[in-house]
């Protein structure tokens, strides 16, 4: 899918959907109950946001004390922060996928996929990473060996 896709999915399709799913909802139970599983879903969500980026920091500090690198911290920190954004935002869909990336079960799931995906993007030469000194490390899709900085 092009970056435009993506885009026309993220900002145009997505909420377009969620307005009609919390339409339908409301022709089902009423207006009142809607807006009350919107406010319920978005109070909800700020704690257990808060919830777990509280244990997330603590365990990050815990590696860092320990002389650990804090990846799985780090990964957790962001799956959390966009957890919680997503349950702000109304709508179902949201809702639910930002649920799913607060609680640690579903989120070790969600995170194993985006991780495989990016490792094979990276491996098919898709995908890209530049360092800090400029270089940038690839695999070719021909390349028999492991990642290194492209042009070896």
């Amino acid at each position: 899918m092009s970056i435009l896709g993506r885009l026309a999915l993220l900002f145009v399709i997505v909420p377009l959907l969620e307005l009609a799913l919390l339409i339908q909802m409301g022709q089902l139970v009423g207006f009142w109950p809607t807006i009350a599983l919107v406010v319920f879903t978005g109070l909800t969500g700020a704690w257990l946001t808060r919830m777990e980026g509280l244990r997330t920091i603590w365990r990050l500090r815990d590696d860092l004390e320990n002389g650990r690198v804090p990846g799985q911290a780090l990964m957790d920190g962001v799956a959390v922060l966009a957890g919680g954004a997503l349950l702000l935002t109304p709508g179902i869909l949201t809702d639910f996928v930002g649920f799913g990336l607060l609680f640690p079960g579903s989120r070790r799931i969600i995170q194993k996929r985006i991780m495989a995906r990016l490792e094979d993007r990276i491996r098919e030469g898709v995908l890209q990473v530049s360092t800090s000194g400029g270089e940038v490390w690839t695999r070719a899709p021909d390349s028999p060996s492991g990642p290194g900085p492209a042009g070896e």
